[in-house]
């Protein structure tokens, strides 16, 4: 068959399957978003965000982080610990099918996980397959299981290995360097993913150390994060560079329509926006509905105010969204039992009935504090006006600008 002919041939042997974790390995990407600097970090999130979704379910409060001299990851929790006991249907351990089974984990079943972060189940399992070597310890039932993978693979059956009292998971990953462009890790680059997750999450205490290149006679260099204000300390820790233009930074934390919302705002003198936003503790770096309901919220009831205040009574301009976002500084964040994310990397929130709820809250919220300090929202509507007024001056010098040049 000449090579044009074997071309043009599609047949029933053409269609592959990949078994297993093989998809992963074949198509990294798709699941970790990049092999860059980013993917490579983006494992080490993976595992700390099935710790964070035991905390969210109650039972873990401490998460200790080690990046290893051979830039292996190791995380270790006090929650329940992984399942070890035979899966029914897989007739093998659970702890085997969450390591090794694409779509395989707590998080679809709502009484042992009411929300989570990891829902499509594929997070620790990718970890698995794009390592070289991947150790899981667990601590539970009084005893001690451990198994260990290669690219993803059971290199034994899980063994018990001690007994102890206590109870959680620990698990070490070495990321493969045939897949990843770079397998150095950036200890700036987590520290922020875990000092986000502490002000995320109050009262949860995560360890982050660094056992590479430690002098002889020194201690490593070691992060705690923990934070008892939350999100209140969250937009000042945003803010810290910053002038602030108001003191208070507004707060609501409470549950609408059965979705909970937390959010905190405050304004600045500066000309730009910062909003975070988060959906089960992860960063939406695209927004999504939950955003929209904040924005929608914040608009309406800064421009209702200002309206009925009389603020804009001598104003002969009209103001849009972005003026009410001008030297703004929020955190939103959601916990929704059945996210609906653009893609496996979780960056866009799609549930459309996110967005009535965030509103409500944050209209609430905010008329709420309008009502009670109203110097502030003076100052606040003040800014808002010499943000309009500064993009209507722009836009008539650009208008000048064109008509001059058409001459």
């Amino acid at each position: 068959m000449s090579e044009a002919e074997k071309r043009d041939d599609y047949s029933a042997d053409n269609i592959q399957v990949l078994e297993g974790l093989e998809a992963v390995r074949k198509r990294p990407a798709m699941y970790i978003g990049d092999v860059g600097v980013k993917g490579l970090h983006h494992l080490v999130y993976e595992v700390v965000d099935n710790s964070i979704d035991e905390a969210l379910a109650g039972h873990c409060n401490r998460i200790d982080v080690f990046i290893n001299e051979n830039n292996s990851i190791t995380v270790i929790d006090n929650g329940r610990g992984i399942p070890t006991a035979m899966h029914t249907k897989e007739k093998k351990s659970a702890l085997e099918v969450v390591m090794t089974v694409l779509h395989a984990g707590g998080k679809f079943d709502k009484d042992t996980y009411k929300v989570s972060g990891g829902l499509h189940g594929v997070g620790v399992s990718c970890v698995n397959a794009l390592s070289i070597h991947l150790s899981a310890t667990v601590r539970r039932d009084g005893k001690i299981f451990q198994q260990e993978y290669k690219i993803g693979k059971p290199l034994y059956d899980v063994k018990v290995i001690g007994e102890s009292n206590e109870t959680g998971t620990e698990v070490t990953f070495l990321p493969d360097p045939s897949i990843f462009d770079y397998t150095e890790y950036n200890f700036d680059t987590v520290a922020a993913r875990m000092r986000e997750l502490a002000f995320l999450n109050k009262g949860i205490t995560i360890n982050l150390t660094d056992l590479r290149n430690v002098p002889e006679g020194e201690a490593p260099v070691k992060t705690v994060f923990f934070s008892e204000g939350g999100l209140r300390e969250f937009a000042t820790y945003l803010d810290r560079n910053r002038e602030a233009l108001i003191q208070d930074v507004i707060y609501f934390e409470g549950e609408r329509e059965g979705i909970p919302v937390e959010v905190a705002l405050t304004y600045n003198t500066s000309y730009t926006e910062n909003i975070q936003a988060y959906v089960n503790n992860i960063n939406t770096h695209e927004g999504g509905t939950h955003l929209s309901g904040f924005r929608r919220g914040l608009t309406n009831t800064l421009k209702k105010y200002a309206t009925d205040s009389g603020i804009l009574a001598k104003e002969k301009i009209e103001i849009d969204g972005d003026d009410f976002r001008e030297g703004l500084t929020a955190v939103v964040s959601v916990k929704v039992q059945e996210p609906q994310f653009e893609g496996q990397t979780k960056t866009k929130l799609g549930n459309r009935e996110v967005t009535a709820p965030v509103s409500q809250a944050v209209s609430e919220m905010l008329s709420a504090y309008l009502e009670e300090h109203p110097a502030e929202a003076r100052v606040i509507v003040e800014k808002v006006i010499l943000a309009a007024r500064a993009r209507h001056a722009a836009r008539k010098a650009r208008e000048m600008v064109q008509r001059k040049n058409v001459r």
